[in-house]
């Protein structure tokens, strides 16, 4: 099923933890790839690339080959010594209306693409650039830690985290993200008027030492 715009809107707002909960606790990336802007937040289906360390000739290839809304999806090894990126391949994206990418590894430039707008989400940042010599692919699965991407995944990013929904099950854990952000805000309201999260929770003090008047 592929989503709508109105359907990617909501899912960036609904955010990246309400999604992995409403995903059956799955599809988290590994909490080191952050966005190098904490406004940033995109979500959008992902377009896979591997690229060796050191090396991002498969990077440009997808940028001038992606669909216009798609995510960059970049098994970079998480290799911290060479930047897979930086603002000039940003600006290319932009140019082709890339929602943004999500990167195993080390950027540069950060100033500038946060300027630019380009929502990018990386382990670090590296002044060093890289060679355009491949090998590589794009389009084929990766693995970012313990994660397998496919194109065509839905991917929601924000400063909480980056998680990853099939292709095939995105529809249902954002119908549950739906339901679990009204159960939360009943909560809020109920906390503003004066409960406690003990008892809204029906939580047990029976394992805790207490020592206080």
């Amino acid at each position: 099923m592929i989503a709508t715009q109105i359907q990617l809107d909501e899912l960036r707002e609904l955010g990246a933890a309400n999604l992995y909960h409403g995903n059956n606790d799955s599809g988290a990336l590994d909490p080191g790839i952050k966005p190098i802007d904490p406004a940033m937040k995109l979500a959008g289906p992902a377009l896979t690339v591997n690229v060796p360390a050191g090396d991002n000739l498969a990077l440009h290839i997808a940028i001038s080959r992606a669909a216009p809304g798609s995510v960059l999806v970049v098994d970079y090894k998480g290799h911290m010594e060479v930047a897979v990126t930086g603002d000039i391949m940003a600006l290319a994206a932009l140019q082709r209306g890339l929602a943004g990418m999500v990167i195993d590894g080390a950027v540069r430039d950060a100033d500038e693409i946060a300027r630019l707008g380009l929502p990018v989400f990386a382990r670090g940042l590296s002044i060093r650039g890289p060679a355009k010599m491949g090998p590589g692919s794009v389009g084929n699965p990766v693995t970012l830690g313990h994660v397998v991407v496919h194109t065509g995944d839905i991917v929601v990013g924000d400063r909480d985290g980056v998680v990853v929904l099939p292709a095939e099950g995105w529809s249902e854990a954002l119908d549950l993200a739906r339901q679990r952000d009204a159960r939360e805000e009943e909560v809020r309201r109920k906390l503003m008027a004066g409960e406690t999260t003990v008892s809204l929770m029906g939580l047990s003090d029976d394992l805790i030492d207490i020592n206080m008047p």
